[in-house]
């Protein structure tokens, strides 16, 4: 095993050492220091409720950059303190466990009570850049929102979500990130008895847009405006004051939703599961289900095994997060002091402008991938022309783009793409472009190269990492974890994850772990 394994897979004790000697010696405290303000909402927010599926829990890893990120004091902490903490076992003090009420439109039909079922958020923390985040177990029991759930996770995605969020979070696109992932000790039932497993996820915060319905649907408008309130203070600080403020905190909302589905496409990210429950109002990344990185590029790429009629295919994206700012929209109309006539003529124009404004950002991720530092909306007949090459070849969407950057070092192209007239009419196009930038052919290179991944969560690699885990061997999750935290890196000894999948590894299907 090579050096870099070999250490990710070495004494954690160790590691928390060496942090302590590098950081010296700090004030005696516990792991973190917790400072909790969503409890201080009304209580039908949340509920108080305790980790229950811990049973006899191992530690898998643990997630050292991030903790110090967070500034938390492992100075004093061991193994097992780390693992009973983040399976549940003991509660630190100023944790306050809560499960988060939240309603939601799944598929586009409303549940009008889901909450956090299998999720207890431990509470927040203040980060020595004065940053604030949630701490979360997933999949650590039953909660008063589980309806006829168990409230547990199998170790499934536990390692999905660890490694996929990990991923998105170096190829620096908003997520939330994993911070531990622990064996709980017990046996799941799903559709066959497995391992469970608990993760703790870190977000700046959990409020969704399915927050926000829930007490819409129940036309509790007063909390609409406390969460709305609360919602902006810790989120969007710098509307404070404004004369307009609930419409402002929408347009804020809906632009870092906009520009996070762009980054999503321009890496060839699928969510799956699009729904209003599973959009944070924060702008990140949250809850990997049934998600994938596409192959071989489709439009119409689907995943995940739920969504049988496309809804939350890949080019569908943009439009599905439109429709659920439409429905933070309707939430928020009630607690704004406008006539209705004029607030349906300004959310009407705003859609337009929104929709115009993630085809803007769209192509800006797009252009950066093809070498262009300042694009036009001139430019997407390029990079569709380039897309539909790629689907009409059946050509894989991150290795092409590698391809296609290593083209620009070379006078011939048949060595690597398929010469057809449509490959033709896009090289002499994106040439022709080129030239007309002020930078250099070098300088485009490189900006193909800081945006182009070599390494992605490759879906064929993260089941094997999955169902060696399920074996009690955790080699090839810690592998993939360490090459994907630097995406952009050519790294010669792992060019294997880089690969295509072979025809019998392909991954037709995702699936929910619920």
């Amino acid at each position: 095993m090579n050096d870099g394994l070999s250490v990710l897979n070495g004494s954690i004790t160790n590691g928390l050492t060496n942090f302590a000697i590098m950081f010296g010696q700090i004030e005696e405290r516990d792991l973190f220091n917790f400072d909790n303000t969503y409890i201080e909402l009304p209580e039908d927010f949340y509920q108080k409720v305790s980790p229950s599926s811990a049973v006899a829990p191992k530690l898998i890893s643990f997630n050292t950059d991030l903790a110090r990120e967070l500034g938390a004091n492992l100075e004093t902490i061991d193994e097992k303190k780390l693992t009973d903490v983040f399976s549940g076992k003991e509660i630190l003090p100023g944790s306050i466990p809560i499960a988060q009420a939240y309603a939601g439109h799944q598929f586009g039909n409303f549940v009008p009570s889901l909450g956090d079922g299998r999720a207890i958020l431990l509470g927040e923390i203040i980060t020595p850049k004065g940053l604030r985040f949630d701490i979360q177990l997933k999949g650590s029991g039953q909660t008063p929102f589980s309806r006829r759930g168990d409230g547990r996770s199998a170790l499934g995605p536990v390692i999905r979500e660890y490694i996929l969020s990990e991923a998105m979070h170096a190829l620096k696109i908003p997520t939330t990130r994993a911070l531990a992932a622990v064996t709980s000790g017990d046996q799941v039932h799903r559709e066959s008895i497995v391992p469970g497993g608990i993760l703790t996820r870190v977000a700046s915060s959990h409020i969704r847009v399915g927050t926000f319905e829930y007490f819409s649907f129940r036309e509790n408008f007063s909390a609409v405006k406390q969460l709305a309130d609360y919602a902006i203070n810790r989120h969007y600080h710098e509307l404070m004051g404004s004369e307009n403020i609930y419409f402002e905190f929408f347009q804020a909302v809906a632009k870092r939703k906009l520009s996070l589905v762009a980054k999503w496409m321009s890496v060839g990210f699928i969510h799956g599961v699009m729904n209003t429950d599973n959009t944070s109002i924060c702008g990140e990344t949250i809850d990997f289900g049934p998600c994938a990185f596409m192959d071989q590029f489709n439009y119409q790429k689907v995943f995940s095994s739920i969504d049988r009629n496309g809804r939350y295919a890949y080019q569908n994206q943009a439009n599905m997060a439109l429709w659920n700012l439409s429905s933070l929209a309707n939430c928020l109309v009630p607690i704004m002091d406008m006539d209705s006539d004029k607030v349906s003529t300004l959310f009407k124009e705003e859609f337009e402008d929104l929709s115009e404004h993630f085809t803007t950002l769209w192509i800006q991720e797009m252009g950066k991938k093809l070498g262009l530092f300042s694009v036009t909306q001139a430019d997407q007949a390029l990079i569709h022309g380039w897309l539909q090459y790629l689907e009409k070849e059946n050509l894989d969407f991150t290795n092409s783009f590698q391809d296609l950057t290593v083209l620009l070092s070379q006078s011939e192209s048949q060595n690597i793409f398929k010469r057809t007239t449509e490959f033709d009419h896009f090289l002499a196009s994106w040439k022709k472009r080129l030239k007309q930038q002020p930078q250099d052919i070098e300088e485009s290179k490189n900006l193909m190269q800081q945006s182009n991944p070599v390494f992605i969560p490759r879906n064929h690699q993260v089941e094997k990492a999955i169902a060696q885990a399920m074996e009690g061997n955790y080699e090839h999750f810690h592998r993939l974890n360490h090459v994907l935290a630097n995406p952009f890196t050519d790294q010669e000894e792992h060019q294997a994850l880089r690969d295509a999948p072979k025809e019998d590894e392909v991954v037709h299907q995702t699936f929910c772990g619920t």
